[in-house]
């Protein structure tokens, strides 16, 4: 995979022109560019693309604590967080993103929980079993579902109790949560 550097007004655009969740950097430029498919398949950067400077690798569980911030910073001016208008969506997409950063410290993390409720498990039967209305949801591509029954402050904490449990710095917390 090689890496490009673009300045902040094209990343917008790049980003701007994504069709589907999931779509690669290379496939919008091939498309955008009208350059035919590839015939052996290469790893590519997925989408959103990338600010300047950031390398992703498919293995994100090596992502530093600098590009962490940064993956988070990138979510929270993408098209497709912009475009939620609802608290939970973007809750969930928060979520999701913070897994794909680091699966193993969202595992470890995911074990906070609140006074009388569990907020994260691995099926919707344990959410099911801490309380009544629970409203349990599937955080999109991760084994996890989480209660989605609070409200916007509360969601605001759980996000905020995980991301410092993920060691993320303070100034990330707070902007992440504010977005929420």
């Amino acid at each position: 995979m090689k890496s490009i550097e673009v300045d902040e007004e094209l990343y917008r655009y790049i980003a701007s022109q994504t069709q589907h969740i999931g779509e690669s950097a290379s496939d919008i430029l091939r498309r955008l560019l009208m350059v035919p498919e590839q015939s052996e398949q290469q790893p590519e950067v997925v989408m959103p693309v990338r600010p300047k400077g950031i390398v992703v690798s498919k293995d994100a569980g090596n992502v530093t604590k600098m590009d962490r911030v940064k993956e988070m910073r990138s979510l929270l001016i993408s098209d497709e967080f912009a475009v939620q208008e609802k608290a939970i969506g973007r809750f969930m997409m928060i979520l999701s993103s913070l897994y794909r950063i680091d699966p193993k410290g969202f595992t470890e993390a995911a074990a906070i929980k609140g006074r009388t409720r569990i907020y994260f498990a691995e099926s919707k039967e344990t959410l099911l079993a801490s309380g009544k209305t629970t409203k349990p949801k599937a955080i999109p591509e991760t084994p996890f579902w989480v209660i989605t029954n609070t409200n916007t402050d509360r969601k605001r904490q759980m996000v905020e109790q995980l991301m410092g449990k993920m060691n993320f710095g303070a100034d990330i917390i707070d902007k992440v949560c504010g977005e929420i």
